[in-house]
């Protein structure tokens, strides 16, 4: 390693100080990082001084260089166009790669064919480079919502004929005597015409539905003027399947404008990115894409997404708002520009619409991954390697079936109370969950509190919890899993039952696993992290954030239902039966404060002085006026 890095050093004297990209390579002679410089003399004395600096990614990648090549730019923005086509092309094993998801499908839009067709795809292909046009990729059931609005709204096939092969061959469908489809079969319809409608259906998916709509609407009054009211007809349900589209996008901003929004959330080993789209002032669709968590800072990840996603998107917007900016912002929008042919700013917003909808990107971010993470992975081979893994470091006989976790949540002194989640075969069993009110419990004590909620579950075995678990994971330290030791060998279930914790980092992410002996066993850093490990670390952290929201959304539910007693509590003469009657009619406390008098009086149970009594406690402010 010595004379390597000396032969290195010989070698970087006669590297330029001007802009460039650089590409290192292992023993083999494969390349395993591409990267860009300014100053490529600065850039790679650092990757081979004695004591180069990097997080564990860096370093491991540093420990397999056996040699670097180099290509000399005139420009950042040259080195960055460079950088990405060179990734593309190499995908080395150390840069952060933009891998498609084959758990989330893409809508594909097939105008690379003299007759295009939508199709769903789980990668993207390379039919891509002859004009097919991707869209996604879409997370749950969005994609299949997406093709039923195509349906209603645009007269493309659904068929599964193949054109032109199969025009004139047979009679048109019920789709095209309904005005769903304008019937290319029958062979008057040209290429042309029904490459149009395909357009059309590309900008929905980019959501320009203003254009859209404008031509529904010319063609609808169109017929109507000519007195061909059936055609007019079809226009008309066209248009309004358009505009129940465009009224459930129920985030608007003030602004009509077009940008995207990027929010980045890290959990479980993995980063999600969630892309927003905003068109016109709605948000009209969204893109989610999972990563390895390699440590890298968020500045990085989102420069890496930047430059592979963008320059074979459909469309980029002039506006890209980030959670941070990245070192290279400025070449970033250069190269965005060239590939928009239009300016293009990247900006992190601080108050306003924008900090608004990057704030909705972060929490969908957010969301995505905890629902990935749930699944707890993709495959049922994972789920019961994770299994094993949990059998294998708690020295089970055998991989635990019925999980149950258990977790305290309360704000002060009130609204005290704990929950329990399931998971049978590594799979949430949300019809075991349980919820307890913290009762005999004085004061903010949480231990206390956990062992009242621990003696009321294993006090009832085999009645209102069903059977016993195989395994119990306490959200917490050894003080909790000695906790619940105790609590279970005084009720005779030491022997039955085993124990252990799930602890978190600074960063309150699931960082390890705390054994029955009070022992802690950490993850390793995510460089050394083996699949093993990953599995395990996605099951634990889907049960530990699971347990963790079903405590603190009870505890909210609980301060929100404690408030709202009150609020009516106030009330002469309004006692349990009446205010379960107002809420009952009303839905919600605004709309009992909303009500007059006499929408009051007609609630069951209430009476003319209630409803007076109601109304004068929520307009006393009035009153004094």
């Amino acid at each position: 390693m010595k004379s390597e890095r000396t032969e290195f050093d010989a070698r970087l004297d006669t590297v330029p100080d001007r802009p460039g990209v650089y590409l290192m390579k292992d023993a083999s002679g494969s390349v395993i990082y591409v990267g860009k410089a300014k100053n490529l003399r600065n850039r790679l004395r650092s990757y081979f001084s004695h004591n180069p600096s990097g997080n564990t990614k860096v370093l491991a990648m540093i420990s397999h260089i056996a040699d670097f090549d180099y290509i000399v730019v005139e420009s950042e923005l040259e080195a960055l166009l460079l950088e990405a086509n060179l990734i593309k092309s190499y995908q080395p094993h150390y840069n952060i790669l933009l891998r498609d998801d084959k758990g989330f499908p893409y809508a594909c839009i097939t105008m690379n064919e003299q007759y295009p067709r939508v199709v769903k795809a789980f990668r993207i292909g390379k039919d891509r480079e002859s004009g097919a046009r991707y869209y996604g990729p879409f997370l749950g059931g969005d994609l299949y919502h997406a093709l039923r609005a195509i349906r209603d709204i645009f007269p493309a096939k659904t068929c599964r004929r193949v054109f032109p092969r199969d025009i004139g061959k047979l009679r048109p469908c019920l789709n095209y005597h309904i005005g769903r489809c304008i019937g290319p079969c029958r062979g008057d319809v040209s290429a042309e015409d029904y490459r149009a409608v395909m357009e059309d259906v590309c900008k929905f998916f980019e959501g320009r539905y203003d254009g859209i709509r404008k031509e529904l609407t010319e063609k609808m009054r169109a017929a109507s003027d000519e007195m061909m009211f059936e055609h007019a007809a079809i226009y008309r349900d066209r248009l309004d399947a358009l505009n129940r589209i465009v009224a459930s996008q129920n985030v608007t901003f003030r602004k009509e404008q077009d940008l995207d929004a990027i929010g980045i959330f890290r959990d479980a080993g993995e980063i999600c990115l969630r892309k927003l789209e905003l068109r016109g002032g709605l948000i009209v669709g969204s893109s989610t894409f999972f990563l390895p968590d390699g440590e890298e800072d968020d500045a990085a990840v989102l420069s890496a997404f930047m430059i592979q996603y963008y320059p074979d998107a459909s469309y980029i917007p002039p506006l890209i708002l980030l959670p941070v900016l990245t070192e290279d912002s400025s070449a970033t929008e250069e190269f965005l520009a060239e590939r928009a042919g239009r300016k293009v700013e990247l900006r992190v917003p601080k108050r306003g619409d924008g900090a608004r909808i990057l704030e909705l990107a972060v929490s969908n971010a957010k969301e995505s991954l905890r629902r990935r993470v749930l699944r707890v992975g993709e495959s049922e081979t994972g789920i019961r390697e994770a299994l094993a893994q949990l059998r294998s470091r708690l020295s089970l006989d055998r991989a635990p079936e019925r999980i149950e976790a258990f977790d305290i949540s309360n704000l002060g002194q009130d609204d005290r109370c704990g929950a329990m989640a399931v998971f049978r075969d590594g799979r949430p069993n949300r019809a075991g969950y349980r919820f307890f009110r913290i009762k005999a419990t004085e004061g903010q004590d949480d231990y206390a509190s956990m062992r009242e909620v621990l003696r009321r579950r294993f006090s009832h075995t085999e009645s209102d919890f069903g059977s016993l678990p195989d395994l119990v994971l306490m959200d917490g330290g050894k003080a909790h899993v000695l906790l619940a030791r105790t609590v279970l060998e005084e009720l005779g279930l030491g022997d039955r039952v085993a124990v252990a914790g799930m602890v978190k980092d600074k960063k309150h992410r699931t960082a390890g696993l705390v054994l029955p002996d009070g022992t802690t066993q950490l993850f390793p850093e995510h460089e050394r992290m083996t699949e093993e490990n990953l599995v395990l670390l996605r099951l634990l952290t889907a049960i530990q954030n699971e347990v963790h929201r079903l405590a603190f959304s009870y505890q909210r539910k609980l301060g929100k239902k404690r408030n709202l007693s009150f609020t009516l509590e106030d009330i002469p003469g309004i006692g349990p039966a009446k205010r379960k009657a107002l809420l009952l009619h009303f839905g919600t406390i605004a709309r009992v404060r909303a009500a007059e008098e006499a929408a009051l009086a007609e609630v069951p149970k209430i009476t003319a002085e209630n409803a007076k009594a109601i109304y004068r406690h929520f307009h006393r402010e009035e009153e004094s006026i």
